[in-house]
């Protein structure tokens, strides 16, 4: 009996320290300035994480930004961990490694470096029509 309950605590204490799984990041979600939106979806082998430039506004819409409308923020990142993806990230015309992290149902934080010198972090939040 002892070696059970043992073994059931020890079951019950990895359990514990696995991450929980949030809800998918696929969907549509604004960033933080509320001047554009990114369809996000699994790609590639289904385990990669894509996301498109898809609506401009409040601003960004005008001549500078307006080529990047459709194409990928988030390039085939490949899954680093759980609820974590990290690969290139396209910021408006410049390529930067970068992290995915969804840290809520409704909240993604990228991370992008250039030439992991300069950084920025942005927040993503899920877009509710």
């Amino acid at each position: 009996m002892r070696v059970l309950a043992r073994g059931l605590m020890a079951l019950g204490l990895i359990v514990a320290t696995v991450a929980p799984a949030l809800a998918s990041p696929v969907g549509v979600w604004e960033i933080e300035m509320r001047d554009s939106r990114y369809k996000v979806e699994m790609c590639g082998d289904g385990t990669q994480l894509c996301g498109t430039l898809i609506w401009l506004g409040n601003g960004a819409d005008n001549a500078e930004n307006l080529p990047y409308l459709n194409t990928l923020l988030i390039d085939h990142a490949p899954q680093s961990g759980p609820n974590r993806w990290k690969g290139t990230l396209n910021l408006y015309g410049n390529k930067a490694t970068g992290t995915i992290t969804q840290v809520s149902e409704d909240q993604i934080t990228l991370k992008g470096c250039v030439l992991l010198v300069v950084c920025k972090t942005y927040q993503m939040y899920r877009y509710a029509e």
